[in-house]
């Protein structure tokens, strides 16, 4: 079994939600006793989100590069970075590492055209829906990405941000997801991204009547995929 390393913290509230999926689907293909080999190395989210927020993304990258090389050095044989919005600086911290880095779009993308879509909605901080490093890494897939108009876009990057990050689950902000939810449907979309590691906390199943792509629990699988692979 290979040794995960976890670029976590961002938020923490999801962090946990990676290392219960990781250990629970481990033990269920191993059974016993068995858990995962796993490092974590947990950032403090308020300096990341500073970072992002006064658009110094080379300055958060230099932040999780650095963590990322104390994950290798520990003996980590593989790292996730533990968000999506942060994949934003993906190359940066993979060009510092000797070690591959999974990233989380391209394992949401092959889930994906395995289920038979190719227009997909895709929900998450204000960065992944409207920058190319997470949408442009999907359509060169062969996905049609649909996002939601600005207004409902800075509704969802406020509900991330000022909810979900620091763990308050509230249900008109649920509500409020399904319906641009629906209209990402009714424009076209045939699934849904939860393209943000904290929207599986508040959006399940039972609230689209699409498919749901929770990249958490996609990225998370995909780890124990790698992790327990052949050599």
């Amino acid at each position: 079994m290979k040794t995960i390393g976890l670029l976590g913290g961002m938020s923490w509230e999801s962090t946990v939600t990676y290392y219960q999926i990781i250990n629970e689907e481990v033990k269920r293909r191993l059974g016993g006793l068995h858990s995962a080999k796993c490092l974590l190395y947990s950032v403090d989210f308020d300096e990341i989100e500073n970072y992002q927020r006064n658009n110094e993304w080379p300055e958060s990258g230099r932040v999780l590069r650095q963590a990322a090389q104390s994950l290798e050095k520990a003996g980590a044989d593989f790292i996730l970075i533990c968000t999506n919005t942060m994949h934003k600086v993906a190359e940066q911290i993979q060009a510092g590492i000797g070690i591959p880095l999974l990233h989380i779009a391209d394992l949401t993308a092959a889930k994906v055209l395995e289920a038979g879509l190719q227009t997909i909605g895709l929900l998450g901080t204000i960065y992944t829906m409207e920058e190319d490093f997470y949408k442009g890494r999907l359509e060169a897939k062969g996905l049609r990405i649909l996002t939601p108009p600005q207004e409902a876009r800075e509704i969802v990057n406020k509900i991330i941000f000022q909810e979900l990050c620091l763990g308050i689950i509230k249900e008109d902000s649920r509500v409020k997801l399904q319906e641009i939810i629906k209209d990402l449907v009714e424009a076209g979309a045939e699934g849904i991204i939860l393209g943000c590691t904290e929207i599986g906390l508040l959006v399940k199943p039972k609230d689209s009547p699409v498919p749901l792509f929770d990249t958490t629990v996609i990225h998370a699988l995909g780890a124990v995929d790698y992790a327990l692979q052949e050599e």
